[in-house]
């Protein structure tokens, strides 16, 4: 059986964040990895720039703006 359990460390042990189905003594495998439902910094780094270099109503008219001298035909805003 393969179960998925929150744990955090702490003074050197793993502590389970939620109960857990096994005998005392029972010997398990862990695989550890990052919390997946936490932003990796990356993805964080990234978020801010973009928020700070992106202004929506610019890309908008440029959008706007390409189709007008474009083949397509003038979106309704």
């Amino acid at each position: 059986m393969i179960k998925t359990v929150r744990a955090r460390y702490c003074e050197g042990k793993l502590e389970p964040l939620e109960e857990l189905d096994l005998d005392e003594g029972e010997e398990v495998v862990l695989s550890i990895g990052e919390d997946s439902r936490r932003p990796s910094d990356e993805l964080l780094a990234a978020d801010k720039a973009w928020r700070e270099n992106h202004d929506p109503e610019a890309f908008k008219r440029m959008i706007y703006l390409a189709r007008e001298e474009g083949s397509r035909e003038r979106p309704n805003p």
